[in-house]
């Protein structure tokens, strides 16, 4: 039964790669760096641990369930720290590389460290709770973070892209949309999970839906536009 779950629990994340390799049509990203980026992912849970554990440790001691609670363990306990544990190491893995050249490389590279961090996560959970924990968390949880790892992209790509232009404002301002959007796309979603409730579901599993729908059509969009937006060589204006 080990060997099935462990599939199970890949398996959402790696279709999710596929795609995302699939949509980089002008110039793929070496497959080594592809998988560079998802262990330095996977790596990122390790920060993220401690730095949970200790913003649970600063709680104020909300009741569980309540609005309070959820808030707090959603935006500042996992959504900080998985977020910006998720953006240092994707920093240091590909800010500087070579190969990041064109636009959508910054979704590249942020779904893969997203993903690699959602795998990990996901394989504990679904080896302790089974094949129910598995499909709902292919469906809700592992996509969760892909969304985040698209927008994160989104950002971090024009950041380097204004970096380069040598425009540092527009660099930084792009770098806290990479940061802060991913926060709250995620905080959102946990914040439903963490009331436990029946209309907090109703409205995780619409959110949930608008995400899978706004991700697909952006990253679509951006593959598609970005034979123009090549970083060092006939770029036209972005748009972001």
């Amino acid at each position: 039964m080990s060997n099935e779950l462990l599939f199970l629990a890949l398996v959402p994340g790696i279709i999710i790669i596929i795609f995302i390799f699939r949509k980089d049509k002008v110039e793929h990203e070496p497959v080594s760096l592809i998988i560079k980026l998802l262990a330095l992912g996977a790596l990122s849970c390790v920060p993220a641990v401690f730095m949970e554990n200790f913003m649970t440790m600063l709680s104020p001691g909300f009741a569980p369930r309540s609005l309070p609670y959820a808030v707090y363990e959603a935006f500042a306990v996992a959504a900080l720290c998985e977020e910006l544990c998720k953006y240092i190491l994707l920093r240091l893995g590909s800010w500087r590389n070579r190969n990041f050249n064109y636009r959508f490389d910054g979704i590249v590279y942020g779904v893969c460290v997203a993903v690699g961090f959602a795998l990990l996560e996901n394989v504990l959970y679904v080896m302790q709770g089974g094949i129910e924990t598995a499909l709902m968390r292919g469906v809700l949880a592992v996509p969760l973070h892909a969304f985040c790892g698209v927008f994160m992209g989104i950002y971090y790509g024009a950041a380097k892209k204004e970096s380069l232009s040598g425009n540092m404002a527009a660099s930084s301002a792009y770098t806290f949309k990479a940061l802060i959007i991913p926060m709250l796309i995620h905080g959102f979603y946990d914040c439903m999970a963490f009331l436990e409730n029946t209309a907090a579901s109703i409205v995780l599993l619409a959110f949930v839906a608008f995400m899978y729908y706004i991700a697909v059509k952006r990253v679509n969009q951006y593959s598609r536009d970005d034979v123009t937006a090549a970083f060092y060589h006939g770029s036209g204006p972005l748009n972001f």
